[in-house]
């Protein structure tokens, strides 16, 4: 009875690991250009800013996935006093 518990556990966690290699999948990114020298059933695709011939995974181009909108950080700035110093003079005035 023992021997069986192993095999199923052992079988279970063979699965568990063929599921999350299943899921780093790496992303393949279509690349759009006017000419497509690959074999018939392949276009030209992106794979860590290699292009080769395959078959994308993902539906946009790399670039377009890249442009997708970043919020800044808006800066304010504190309107200061102006002061006049003329050369010659001893201090400052401030408005």
């Amino acid at each position: 009875m023992r021997f069986t518990q192993v095999l199923m556990a052992s079988a279970a966690m063979t699965l568990m690991g063929a599921v999350s290699a299943m899921a780093d999948t790496p992303k393949i990114y279509p690349v759009h250009s006017k000419h497509n020298y690959c074999p018939a059933g392949l276009q030209p695709v992106s794979m860590s800013g290699v292009i080769c011939c395959g078959r994308p995974n993902q539906s946009m181009t790399y670039q377009q996935a890249l442009a997708h909108p970043v919020a800044k950080k808006r800066v304010h700035y504190v309107r200061r006093s102006s002061s006049s110093c003329p050369v010659g003079t001893k201090g400052c005035t401030y408005d």
